[in-house]
């Protein structure tokens, strides 16, 4: 059963509308075609409305939607199954909050790494929320350093609440680990493509944030904190998230504006969780466009201007 949000029930009432018609036309043998293509229609037409007039607040609920695409089903439909997930950090343990491993695209082995979400209440805690633990950063980043050993492309799916908050996690060295990501993502000599696939929040998703290429899905977010906990900091309550959202300025097309990131992706007029194919399909058309643009540059150049990139960020004097 499809999950809808509140700003969705217009859609879902036109959609049962249409499956009654349909039923009724199929037990009484009336023709009920005319019917159907103006329903159809008014669905059309009411799902551009509604989709191309989205708040930054709704944009935030499509990306968290619980029928969204997570990571490693991006990965399976991109790789056509030809995927070898690899595990742990050589340390601590293997964190199941981050995935990564081998896989073919188009043709060609690249390294992913992503955050992985659960898909029903058992996984999510398995997964942890898509919250990673240090060594979760530090399983990605041996795999990218794999990945340099092996002249591979990295391409990052990134979709976290953030990284986990707890005392242990603190405790082994949490922010470390993230630093120590950021620091040495600057200076992979491979091309490293992150995509926003869904929530980017905080120092969660710079860990694997770094990139020639930072690109988000059109109903993705990417912020330094999320519209509750901003509304709970500034106005000790989660009522005001909206502002927040607002306020924030973490849709794409701010992100874009501010040149925080290079790139859309564009999603299915009515969002990823209703047309998952169009969605894989949109993100690989646009990883090979990406790779064919940084393939030929020199190591040097590409970590050159990787750093550039990210030193004009901010205003500062």
């Amino acid at each position: 059963m499809a999950t809808y949000l509140d700003f969705e029930e217009p859609l879902l009432a036109l959609e049962e509308q249409i499956e009654q018609t349909k039923e009724i036309g199929a037990s009484t043998e009336v023709d009920m075609t005319d019917k159907i293509n103006e329903l159809e229609k008014k669905l059309k037409a009411q799902t551009k409305e509604i989709f191309t007039k989205l708040s930054p607040w709704q944009r935030v609920q499509l990306s968290r939607h619980p029928d969204r695409p997570y990571t490693l089903e991006y990965i399976e439909a991109m790789t056509k199954g030809e995927f070898q997930e690899l595990h742990g950090d050589r340390n601590v343990k293997d964190d199941k909050a981050i995935v990564g491993g081998f896989g073919m695209l188009d043709g060609r082995s690249v390294m992913f790494i992503g955050q992985q979400k659960g898909v029903n209440t058992k996984m999510r805690q398995y997964r942890n929320f898509g919250m990673p633990n240090p060594e979760g950063y530090r399983k990605a980043l041996r795999l990218m350093k794999m990945a340099e050993k092996f002249n591979k492309p990295i391409i990052t799916l990134i979709d976290t609440p953030g990284a986990f908050p707890g005392l242990e996690a603190e405790e082994r060295g949490q922010g470390e680990a993230i630093a120590r990501n950021i620091y040495e993502m600057m200076r992979l000599k491979v091309p490293v493509i992150c995509i926003i696939i869904g929530e980017g929040a905080s120092g969660g998703a710079l860990g694997i944030g770094v990139g020639d290429k930072v690109v988000m899905m059109e109903n993705s977010w990417y912020s330094v904190i999320s519209p509750e906990n901003c509304s709970t900091i500034l106005w000790r309550s989660w009522d005001y998230k909206e502002v927040a959202a607002e306020s924030l300025k973490l849709t794409s097309t701010d992100m874009k504006k501010n040149k925080l990131i290079d790139d859309i992706i564009k999603e299915p007029l009515n969002g990823a969780h209703r047309d998952r194919e169009t969605a894989f399909a949109n993100v690989q058309k646009a990883i090979l466009g990406y790779l064919r643009e940084l393939d030929p540059i020199e190591p040097l150049k590409r970590i050159n201007d990787r750093i550039e990139k990210f030193s004009k960020m901010g205003v500062y004097k």
